[in-house]
C-alpha cells in the first residue's frame, strides 16, 4: 500500500453503500490497472489516495466479510 501520485484522472469512482447522506464517514473506491485506489468520500479534491495492489485489496475484502 501507497500513497498515490501521479494521474488518476480516468478513474470511475464508487462510494460505500454504507454511506449516507448525512455526510458520515465514508470511502470511494477505484479500480484502475494492476491497482486499486481508495479515498475519503469528504476529501475527494487534493486530499490523500491510497494505492493498494490487487491481491492485497482482495485479502483484505475478504478479511473484512469475515
Amino acid at each position: 500500500m501507497s500513497q498515490a501520485s501521479g494521474d488518476m484522472d480516468g478513474l470511475r469512482w464508487f462510494k460505500s453503500s454504507y454511506s449516507g447522506s448525512d455526510g458520515g464517514d465514508c470511502v470511494e473506491v477505484a479500480a484502475g490497472h494492476g491497482a486499486v485506489y481508495v479515498r475519503d468520500s469528504k476529501a475527494t479534491s487534493g486530499g490523500p489516495t491510497l494505492r493498494v495492489g490487487r491481491g492485497q485489496w482482495t485479502a483484505f475484502l475478504a478479511l473484512a466479510r469475515g
